[in-house]
């Protein structure tokens, strides 16, 4: 019997013990049990893609641990509790801060530090004080943490007023208003502010509403104590052993990693640059079963997409290929758009193949975009040295806290491949996950859906980014689709 079969079976146990002293749960009889049938949860479906996506991850995650199946519910966030009310959940997995007083919730490990931050437009006048709110054209999701936070604070200031957003609303569409001057201010946390830095660098941040907390999983206050418990060791379990941290990473890491202009700047070549080469990396991607929009991101890493591109080091062409990788891999003429794609796509390829067969993906290609830039022998020597640190060599969230080390006498003297600049390779990878990201939100209409292993219930249609024909960012209505998610990580 697997480790977590016995934690629920001790916890049946005491649950049914408990149920004899105190009675039975008043639990609605509709709600499935999440012991034999299913694990019913809901997510806000008024956050930002990846607060949405992180939580399904996480749900999913909690589900294999339980080993039932698990249905998702997307609702809007100010009827989470009266689903509770109604016995039409087991939990929340969208965040609740840890430090809400609330009877009817229950709380479970905090996950996730966030600071409550008002967002404005950087093209007018920065407010330095709480008062300047009052009497501006201030919205924030209803039944949000965002909301909650200006709650609080009119108790001290009861001038103050906001609209309240329900429905489809998401936090993305507010912080569109506020770089279009629709709207003077809004209330989100940090991570979902610099998400949105990427797509509209007008934004900025006033400065911070209320005390830092976490985010943590809400269940009502009549949840099944088992599950609770069950919840806190599986939380026990994933930051011990590194997963929470992996997908925390995978979700926010990425978030402040260009700068405003780099950003704009992409934006931009995503209309006026990338429909000539669209159909090539697309060709590229079938060629070696990747997402093409990988393959465009490494390139405008690389090259900002420009087919001629040539360093001072004689690395050239859309991939910026070596010399000795264009032999390798059978490259004519590097300046050849078609080759030095097609050449780049395998190549990372085959560094992902020589990888232990041990390392799931996302982690596999991040690390195999580091051997892109450094080479095989400095990423084994990262690797080496992660775990000599006492790190997960199979980690990308680990290794690239050591990949700047290569440069240290202190440590390259002790490694097989010497000296690297081993912290080209992090900002290099991590350039291409936030443009990866990028182009994966402005192409979502045109992605394949993912394959999901819980069942979503859904009957919103949600604004997602699409790409304009004039090339504009704009928010298509008729998208159903918010997200696109080409990397799963394995239970």
């Amino acid at each position: 019997m697997r480790r977590h079969e016995i934690l629920i079976r001790s916890l049946q146990i005491g649950t049914f013990l408990s149920l004899l002293m105190f009675g039975y749960s008043s639990l609605d009889k509709a709600l499935p049990s999440w012991r034999d049938e299913e694990l019913v949860v809901v997510i806000s479906q008024n956050t930002t893609l990846s607060d949405e996506e992180f939580s399904k991850q996480l749900a999913q995650h909690f589900a294999n641990y339980l080993g039932v199946p698990l249905k998702i519910v997307l609702i809007p966030a100010e009827q989470i509790e009266t689903h509770f009310r109604n016995h039409r959940a087991h939990f929340s997995a969208s965040g609740f801060r840890l430090d809400e007083k609330n009877k009817a919730l229950l709380f479970g490990p905090g996950y996730l530090p966030v600071r409550e931050q008002v967002a404005f437009n950087q093209n007018q006048r920065a407010p330095r004080h709480l008062n300047e709110l009052v009497g501006k054209r201030i919205a924030v999701v209803a039944g949000s943490n965002h909301e909650k936070a200006l709650i609080a604070l009119k108790q001290d200031m009861p001038e103050l007023s906001w609209e309240s957003r329900t429905k489809q609303t998401t936090v993305e569409d507010l912080l569109t208003e506020i770089a279009q001057d629709k709207l003077d201010f809004t209330v989100a946390n940090h991570e979902q502010i610099e998400q949105m830095l990427n797509y509209f660098p007008n934004l900025a941040v006033a400065f911070d509403i209320g005390k830092p907390s976490k985010l943590a999983w809400a269940f009502p206050a009549d949840a099944d104590n088992a599950l609770i418990a069950a919840s806190e060791q599986f939380f026990a379990g994933i930051k011990k052993n590194g997963d929470l941290n992996k997908l925390l990473d995978r979700y926010y890491g990425h978030n402040d990693r260009l700068a405003p202009l780099d950003a704009a700047a992409f934006i931009k070549q995503t209309s006026l640059t990338l429909p000539r080469f669209q159909s090539l990396f697309e060709e590229a991607g079938r060629a070696v079963n990747e997402d093409w929009r990988l393959i465009a991101a490494i390139a405008y890493q690389e090259s900002h997409w420009d087919p001629l591109a040539t360093s001072f080091t004689n690395v050239r062409g859309m991939m910026m290929l070596t010399e000795a990788t264009a032999d390798r891999m059978n490259v004519s003429n590097r300046l050849d758009a078609r080759e030095s794609t097609l050449a780049g796509a395998k190549y990372l390829q085959l560094l992902k193949k020589q990888l232990p067969s041990r390392i799931q993906e996302p982690e596999r290609t991040w690390l195999a975009l580091s051997s892109y830039n450094q080479g095989q022998g400095h990423l084994e020597d990262a690797r080496v040295l992660t775990k000599r640190q006492g790190g997960n060599p199979d980690s990308w969230v680990e290794v690239k806290k050591w990949l700047p080390s290569l440069s240290n006498p202190k440590h390259f003297q002790n490694l097989k491949y010497g000296y690297a600049r081993g912290g080209e390779a992090v900002i290099f990878v991590e350039n291409i996950r936030a443009y990866y990201d990028m182009l994966t939100r402005l192409t979502s209409e045109t992605a394949t859906p993912q394959k999901h292993d819980y069942q979503l219930i859904s009957t919103r249609k949600t604004p997602a980014f699409s790409l304009h024909a004039q090339g504009k960012t704009r928010l298509s209505p008729d998208s159903t689709a918010r997200s696109v998610s080409t990397y799963s990580l394995s239970p």
